[in-house]
């Protein structure tokens, strides 16, 4: 798997170098974890409260080393918006989708800041099932995506135990059985499996998917995510290439310095208190992926997406859609 070069992070010098993450030789352990992530997060993310949200250096990562300057980057499952903002950041164009309107919400007003900070680029958040993929994009944005992008970066829905503690309710309950953060293990794979079988009708040949999937207990029992994972984006046509890990925790002085989540610290004392040999997780997995080879198909070359970064024009373009659609 040949990548691209590059730094990740975009700021101050922050974050893990992503030289060759993917090809022999290349990362794949990245240190994304250098800093808090409250410092990561800093003044671009005034909504960002997602209970599950992805690491914005993790995010800077997977963009910078396997996509360029204009690219394409799109997650079906956007939340708050942390993909967006960083591919916005690095000069990438950025698509998202959320079923739940509360944190579709707070991803456009992440977008929003971005631009108000000078940074240009197209960004757009739809309020939709990503389980309908490629139906669920309005015919516009449909004809401008086939084929075009170049990196889909999502996490894996982490479920009922990542969404439970304070804050993880808000907009929670949008979307019913159809939203995967409250479903089964199972019930997310076969979710996902639609998400990436739809996807592969939005994906350059030369593109990548990479999904992040943080520790997830069921019953007590930690979950072969990895596998999982793996399996999904097999079963959905796409091809597994790498399996990286992308550190939670500091490095410093040859140890690890934990950075995780006060949510995360008690429910693991209390667990190691009622006798179970819990640890706290340091790492969040990241497997690698290119789109399955169909016999016979050819991009279809597409009109450009918009260039302007005037949230009002974005928005109403989205309205007028949406208005010759109906509710979605």
């Amino acid at each position: 798997m040949n990548t691209r070069e590059g730094t990740a992070g975009g700021r101050d010098g922050a974050g893990a170098s992503a030289r060759g993450v993917g090809g022999r030789g290349g990362l794949s352990v990245w240190a994304t974890g250098q800093r808090p992530a409250q410092f990561q997060r800093g003044h671009r993310y005034p909504a960002s409260a997602h209970p599950a949200r992805m690491l914005p250096e993790i995010a800077a990562t997977a963009i910078t080393a396997l996509t360029a300057p204009g690219d394409l980057v799109f997650d079906p499952l956007c939340g708050a918006g942390t993909t967006l903002v960083e591919a916005l950041y690095a000069g990438r164009a950025a698509v998202g989708i959320d079923i739940d309107p509360h944190w579709a919400t707070a991803a456009r007003q992440n977008i929003t800041r971005a631009h108000h900070h000078g940074v240009g680029g197209y960004g757009h958040v739809l309020t939709a099932d990503a389980t309908r993929l490629p139906d669920a994009l309005p015919p516009q944005f449909l004809d401008q995506m086939r084929g075009r992008v170049k990196l889909m970066l999502t996490s894996w829905p982490a479920g009922p135990p990542s969404h439970s503690h304070p804050g993880g309710g808000a907009g929670g309950g949008a979307g019913g059985r159809a939203n995967l953060t409250h479903q089964s293990p199972w019930r997310v794979a076969a979710g996902m499996t639609a998400i990436l079988r739809g996807a592969l009708h939005l994906m350059a040949p030369d593109g990548y998917i990479a999904i992040t999937g943080r520790a997830w207990r069921e019953h007590g029992e930690l979950l072969d995510l990895p596998t999982l994972i793996t399996d999904t984006l097999a079963r959905a046509g796409m091809l597994p290439v790498q399996r990286c890990v992308a550190l939670l925790a500091g490095i410093r002085d040859g140890e690890l310095v934990t950075r995780t989540s006060r949510y995360h610290r008690v429910t693991v004392a209390r667990a190691r208190a009622a006798g179970s040999r819990w640890h706290l997780p340091c790492t969040q997995e990241i497997i690698i992926a290119t789109p399955g080879r169909r016999p016979g198909h050819a991009p279809t070359p597409h009109p450009a997406l918009p260039t302007t970064t005037s949230t009002s024009a974005v928005d109403g373009s989205l309205n007028a859609d949406r208005n010759s659609q109906g509710s979605r």
